[in-house]
């Protein structure tokens, strides 16, 4: 079955991607302060700010890009048409 994604919504896109860049961030930011601390110029000040505003950054800046990118997505799909997927039915065993 061939089906279309004509729209997306772009808050609710960009809640979800907040959420996710949130999550992934604080793992990324927590290696990053680590390694700051035994780095040549360690600090744990600076460390301490990693931690707390990297992963602020990156749910702010993930809600804002992925919102524009549906926007920009739902614009798109008006003159060319959405994203054509297929889609089957599968029983479950």
């Amino acid at each position: 079955m061939r089906k279309r994604i004509s729209r997306i919504a772009p808050v609710q896109l960009g809640k979800v991607a907040a959420v996710v860049y949130g999550v992934l961030s604080i793992p990324i930011m927590a290696i990053m302060a680590i390694a700051a601390l035994f780095g040549p110029h360690a600090n744990s000040t600076v460390s301490l700010v990693m931690i707390v505003v990297f992963p602020i950054i990156y749910i702010v800046f993930g809600f804002i890009f992925m919102a524009l990118g549906a926007l920009i997505y739902n614009l798109a799909a008006k003159w060319v048409g959405g994203i054509e997927f297929v889609t089957e039915e599968v029983s479950e065993a």
